[in-house]
């Protein structure tokens, strides 16, 4: 380490007339080299042979001047990078402004004489430290700024302390050297605020509209002080970026008025430069004194063509706008010319309403909110003000909040269909089940019932699909192991991606159990698998993996905000073709597909996505087109035990020859009525039938009548099914409760659990599952 770094290094702080620049140490590597060559030299006299002395001391040469020639390079560009950065220190050496030139890590290897004697008390080389008593939180500020001189070339802030406003400027020079400057903005006009020093009237206003602070261009302005926001515009309130009446001492005039959020609900207004404005010269506002307003502002021609712009609207944009930059190149999006939109404001056609654009950036979206207003005086062309305003966050909420109406609308339709449609398919289905009872397999009839029956399953299973993307299904969620789930539909799986395509399954040994419907996370499965080895025609790898993470903060991502805490991740990867960028907003959108209509509903994706939001989880997708895609699912983890659940004896399609009991159906569709009734009927149980839940409720007001089982709808006119249902148990307590529907409300599934003794059945079902729901509830 050379003695002025080490000089630094301990503390003691370099005076004004010296400069300590960070060595560099890629000078090592010069030495290395001449140390290799001196070796080789060395070797070369104990060489054996003469052509092997002769090579080694060729080497030797050659290394030699090449560390020479390379010495020679760096210390000439050494020489010019430190003749630049002393003419910078000269410049500076006396500016009655502290200025500090720090390294990128921010410890200081210059102060000029105001910075020493300002910071006499504080021996510290590090900015943190010496600003640390300035203001709060100094190193998110350096860093912040310093960020910013990085990508612009320079950046400053104003900052409020408690000793008064000061202002935080660093500019980028060479060397990786940051001149930093900390002007102290309350020592303007002979002590007077800052504010004063400015050429265009700005006053400071309260929550209530009390002007608390106006400056001496106001004041001018208006011939005084006024007390409130009435006593200085005509028309209230203040829109940022809209033309205001302003009430001065010489009458009434037409201002372009700025507006900036403070602390506490404080607001800081400006009028900008215009006609009217421009008209007084007592005030003598100038378009230069926007260079020093916190708002964001464009001067632009009548053709289009940027003339000026100030310090914040660079900021905003995140560029540096350069001459004959236009309006077109900064902004897009409002689909038409933004030079007919420039035209018709000049000639005071249209409402002059602020259109919302978006900047054209590579990296970065930006969202912003555009005023113009016409400027300029008569014996030119004149030109409009543009007015920014950053509304990013407020287009993301808008967004998500798009978004949540789509979903909220899909999920109203598909309620509506799924609540008639089932009907409809419960009613097909079961009477289908009837006649098939009667017909064997050798029967004509039989392969067309079989038809009947299985189309009709397939109306139903697109139809839980749409409530699965809404999120209005009803789950049966249950502690389960994400690794037995997937080993138990292996078989499944490598049935789907036929021979042409390899699965393997990859799980964390540890891994955590989650709370999730079963079969609705097979369903999500299956979907994925499927969508991967669509999009490998020609073969290819699908890898299923599974582990534990924990997010030590909150991920954000996709416009989503995933909370910390431990989950259990997903992933399903494939080698296919992968999902374009400009296609990825789409894919979980229902009915959306590249496939041809007979291979695909546009459903599956749209499917997982709203089963993995219902379940509490998360999906993302990756994707590199030609190479991979890479669904991720979090789901979070859970540390109750796992629920073993226990599979009756008997088969699914078994069913018990005679049955016994006594129960009240209670259903408003006919057709759904007439075939519960005589499925049960044929089973052996006696059934009751009520067409709504006041003529089941009358019915029950017979003593005498023994009921065992209630089977009823959820969703009926009049009351509904569990309204009536807690009614009738008061009476009769150990009565069981079977409740059936092709669509339930969520608050649902919270009444289902305070009602003892019961259980749900989705419509559409079959002649078994309702006779094998209703025997293995009686017994």
């Amino acid at each position: 380490m050379s003695e002025e770094s080490s000089h630094i290094q301990h503390g003691e702080s370099a005076g004004p007339s010296e400069l300590v620049l960070p060595q560099e140490s890629r000078a090592f590597s010069v030495v290395a080299i001449a140390i290799l060559g001196f070796c080789a030299m060395l070797a070369s006299f104990f060489a054996p042979q003469a052509e092997l002395k002769l090579g080694l001391l060729a080497f030797s040469a050659a290394l030699t001047v090449f560390a020479g020639v390379v010495s020679c390079y760096k210390f000439s560009q050494t020489r010019k990078k430190s003749y630049a950065t002393q003419a910078l220190v000269t410049l500076v050496a006396h500016d009655a402004t502290p200025c500090l030139l720090a390294d990128i890590n921010g410890t200081v290897a210059y102060r000029n004489e105001t910075a020493e004697e300002k910071f006499r008390d504080r021996a510290s080389d590090a900015l943190v430290r010496i600003f640390s008593d300035l203001f709060a939180n100094p190193a998110a500020v350096l860093f912040r700024l310093q960020s910013k001189a990085q990508a612009l070339g320079s950046a400053r802030e104003d900052i409020v302390t408690r000793k008064g406003h000061i202002r935080l400027a660093v500019n980028a020079v060479d060397c990786d050297m940051y001149m930093w400057r900390l002007e102290d903005l309350s020592d303007r006009g002979g002590g007077a605020r800052a504010a004063d020093a400015l050429s265009l009237p700005m006053l400071t206003a309260g929550p209530t509209g009390t002007v608390l602070y106006m400056n001496e261009a106001f004041r001018r302005l208006l011939g005084g002080r006024a007390k409130n926001l009435s006593g200085v515009f005509m028309d209230l309130p203040i829109i940022s970026g809209h033309v205001h009446k302003v009430l001065t001492e010489s009458g009434e005039i037409d201002s372009l008025v700025a507006e900036v959020p403070s602390h506490g609900g404080r607001r800081e207004i400006y009028l900008l430069p215009g006609d009217d404005l421009a008209d007084g010269p007592e005030v003598g506002a100038d378009w230069d004194a926007i260079e020093e307003l916190p708002v964001p502002l464009l001067k632009i021609s009548t053709t289009g063509e940027v003339l000026s712009s100030n310090h914040e609207a660079r900021v905003l944009l995140d560029t540096t706008i350069s001459a004959g930059c236009r309006m077109s190149d900064l902004l897009e999006g409002l689909g038409r010319p933004l030079t007919d939109w420039i035209t018709e404001t000049l000639e005071g056609k249209g409402m002059g309403a602020p259109q919302f654009l978006e900047a054209i950036h590579e990296t970065k979206e930006i969202h912003v909110q555009v005023s113009l207003n016409p400027a300029g005086s008569d014996d030119d062309a004149g030109y409009v003000v543009a007015v920014l305003s950053d509304v990013t966050e407020f287009k993301n909420l808008e967004q998500q909040f798009v978004q949540s109406q789509k979903m909220q609308a899909i999920g109203q339709l598909a309620g509506g269909v799924a609540h008639d449609f089932n009907n409809l398919l419960t009613a097909i289905s079961g009477h289908c089940d009837l006649l098939l009872l009667r017909h064997d397999q050798g029967d004509g009839d039989f392969a067309d019932l079989v038809q009947i029956h299985e189309n009709a399953n397939r109306a139903a299973a697109l139809v839980g699909q749409l409530l699965a993307y809404s999120r209005k299904q009803n789950l049966q969620p249950e502690i389960i192991d994400l690794r037995n789930t997937l080993s138990e539909s292996t078989h499944l799986l490598n049935r789907l991606v036929g021979e042409r395509l390899t699965l393997t399954l990859d799980h964390d040994p540890d891994l955590s159990p989650i709370r999730a419907d079963k079969r609705q996370l097979e369903q999500v499965l299956m979907n994925l698998v499927v969508n991967a080895r669509d999009a490998m025609p020609d073969g290819g790898n699908i890898r299923i993996e599974t582990e534990n993470t924990i997010l030590a903060e909150p991920l954000h991502r996709d416009r989503v905000t995933v909370p910390a805490g431990r989950y259990v991740v997903l992933r399903v990867r494939d080698t296919g073709t992968g999902i374009p960028e400009d296609k990825r907003n789409k894919i979980f959108e229902p009915f959306w597909t590249t496939k041809k209509s007979s291979d695909g509903t546009g459903l599956g994706l749209s499917t997982a996505y709203g089963i993995i939001k219902q379940t509490g989880g998360y999906i993302f997708v990756d994707s590199t087109v030609g190479v991979e895609t890479t669904f991720s699912i979090l789901i979070p983890s859970h540390d109750a035990p796992i629920e073993h659940v226990e599979k009756p004896a008997n088969s699914v399609n078994s069913v018990p020859v005679n049955g016994d009991g006594v129960v009240l159906l209670v259903e408003d569709e006919a057709p759904v009525r007439a075939f519960a009734s005589r499925a049960l009927r044929l089973r052996g149980f006696t059934v009751l039938e009520a067409d709504c839940a006041e003529a089941a409720l009358a019915m029950l007001t017979d003593p005498d009548l023994e009921v065992d089982l209630f089977l009823t709808d959820v969703i009926m006119p009049g009351k509904d099914g569990p309204t009536w249902v807690r009614e009738a148990l008061a009476a009769r307590p150990d009565t069981k409760v079977i409740f059936v529907s092709g669509y339930a409300e969520e608050s649902f599934g919270e009444d289902q659990k305070t009602i003892p003794n019961s259980v749900f059945l989705p419509k559409p079902f079959s002649l078994t599952e309702l006779t094998k729901t209703v025997h293995n509830q009686l017994h």
